[in-house]
């Protein structure tokens, strides 16, 4: 799906919701366990972010956050909720895919459910979130395993586009990982996100740079 097809998806769901919001307005369970990890007025870059949930309760925890999404209906929406708590956010209009993301800019990335991605496009969107870490940063991930589709209470319909942890494991290669666990819990996440599911949750942060050597 090309991002002309993606924006009027997404853009039809959100505004089908009218002033509800598809998935919630508090954040995703397994973001809100990392709150220990987050520190406040650090940079954190929330992709994909939808009507504003997540990068609205990381702003709440005293950092400075960008989002990105490729709906202008959701980003509507996500600066309606902003507003009402008082936060403010660089929401920024762009397809996950083909944004450019900024080298070493930030201290957290965040992924929550972006599993619209195909994955020729996954590859490129974890590439670059990668790219976007600053050395000690972190990455904070959640997804559905394939077994979700037994379940069918969010997510994908294309098994291809579901993670295993072993499929973080390679993507993220090159970062160390600090969590990785497939599980299952009962989520309640809007309409978007409700029952029974199978998820991975993945943390995983960029090696520190290391010193150079003093000259002799």
């Amino acid at each position: 799906m090309n991002a002309h097809e993606q924006e009027h998806r997404w853009s039809t769901r959100y505004r089908s919701a009218g002033e509800d919001y598809v998935f919630g307005t508090t954040p995703n369970r397994f973001l809100a366990a990392q709150a220990a990890l987050l520190a406040s007025g650090a940079d954190a870059l929330s992709v994909a972010d939808g009507e504003g949930r997540n990068a609205v309760w990381l702003a709440e925890q005293g950092l400075a956050v960008t989002a990105t999404e490729i709906s202008p209906v959701a980003l509507e929406k996500a600066r309606k909720l902003a507003a009402g708590r008082h936060v403010e956010i660089d929401f920024v209009l762009a397809d996950a895919v083909a944004w450019d993301y900024p080298e070493a800019a930030f201290d957290f990335v965040v992924a929550i459910f972006i599993q619209f991605a195909d994955p020729a496009q996954r590859a490129r969107i974890f590439a670059g979130m990668a790219r976007a870490l600053r050395p000690g940063g972190h990455l904070i991930l959640q997804g559905y395993t394939p077994k979700q589709l037994e379940y069918r209470t969010g997510g994908p319909s294309a098994v291809e586009n579901l993670y295993t942890a072993e499929l973080l494991r390679e993507a993220f290669a090159g970062l160390d990982i600090v969590h990785l666990q497939e599980y299952e819990d009962v989520l309640e996440e809007g309409v978007g996100h409700k029952g029974r599911s199978a998820l991975v949750g993945l943390v995983a942060r960029r090696p520190p740079a290391v010193a150079a050597e003093p000259g002799r």
